[in-house]
């Protein structure tokens, strides 16, 4: 065994302990002491501001049930499920199954017929066959929710004025099932039947949320909570949320726009030196042929492209912005 691979399991061995270390390691004491001496303060605290953030803290609780398991929290398999669920799309699970390991098999027999390397055809079908199908759906997912976001304003603003006008909450949200279109639409309909065959609202509301992940629709959820639990006007929260949202959504398309060059830049960047190398391979594989026959070089290539998938993550983060 030569220094290189010497040095390659030294640094497996230490990312693996690294990793175990960090699964067994436990919460922090110092986090934990900070923790309850602040649920302390806010318990016998004399100050407004922090018995409202104690009230907001138990309507928070108290919205999610005694025994409640998140949707997609089982198994892999259920989270797959949950994720085709908020795609929209209307692929069943063995469906996208079956195309994914068809595009596996397809890429592993092009692969291993054009370089002969049965371990570097496999570990490619198995990257192209999970790989590709999993960011089809991430983006499937994200354009769902942003149209869910886009709209979601306006369905606020209709169970206000629907609240104005006299209306319970239960019908304003029938009246939003049948008026807004697209995502939001959807989401209100089911939440209604739910509420029609005996759910409570809150339960309905709260299965919605853990399922569509969406932070716009958890303040929603926040508000009714706390409204419940501290009372006042419901029409008057709705439409400050509302105006929230509103202004969020605009902040979101301004950092869009400020770095969608540099975005732009870490894509070509990133992804230029894989395309080349691709390319000249497909062209004339004599060229680069032996990264796939020498152990050397075929260590020095995957290195190589480890690092500059580093890079392109940390391009990747530097130019995401969350709000």
């Amino acid at each position: 065994m030569n220094m290189m691979q010497l040095l390659l399991v030294a640094v497996g061995l230490l990312s693996v302990a690294a990793l175990v270390w960090t699964a067994f390691a436990g919460p922090s004491p110092a986090k934990e002491s900070t923790r309850r001496l602040k649920s302390v303060r806010y318990r016998h605290s004399q100050s407004t501001t922090d018995r409202v953030e104690a009230q907001m803290r138990k309507a928070v609780a108290a919205r999610r049930p005694k025994v409640h398991k998140i949707a997609g929290s089982g198994s892999r398999i259920d989270a797959l499920a949950l994720r085709l669920h908020r795609s929209g799309a209307s692929w069943t699970l063995n469906r996208y199954l079956s195309v994914s390991a068809g595009v596996g098999v397809a890429v592993f027999l092009l692969t291993l017929l054009k370089t002969g390397a049965l371990l570097l055809a496999l570990a490619f079908a198995l990257f192209v066959g999970l790989g590709i199908p999993h960011f089809l759906l991430n983006k499937m997912i994200a354009r769902r929710t942003n149209a869910f976001n886009g709209k979601f304003p306006d369905a606020i603003e209709l169970l206000v004025r629907g609240l104005r006008s006299g209306l319970p909450v239960t019908e304003t949200l029938g009246v939003v099932a049948k008026e807004v279109p697209g995502p939001v639409g959807e989401e209100f309909k089911l939440v209604t039947e739910r509420i029609k065959i005996g759910k409570t609202m809150e339960d309905a509301l709260q299965e919605t949320a853990d399922r569509l992940d969406i932070p716009e629709f958890n303040f929603f959820c926040i508000t009714l909570a706390i409204q419940r639990e501290t009372g006042g006007n419901l029409a008057e929260t709705l439409a400050n949320l509302s105006d929230v949202l509103r202004k969020r959504s605009q902040m979101k398309l301004k950092i869009r726009a400020m770095s969608s060059e540099s975005k732009a830049s870490a894509y070509i960047v990133g992804a230029l030196p894989f395309i080349v190398f691709f390319m000249i391979w497909w062209i004339n594989p004599g060229y680069i042929g032996k990264f796939f026959t020498d152990d050397r070089l075929t260590v020095a290539g995957l290195g190589g492209a480890i690092w500059m998938g580093i890079g392109a993550f940390i391009m990747a983060k530097m130019v995401s912005f969350e709000i």
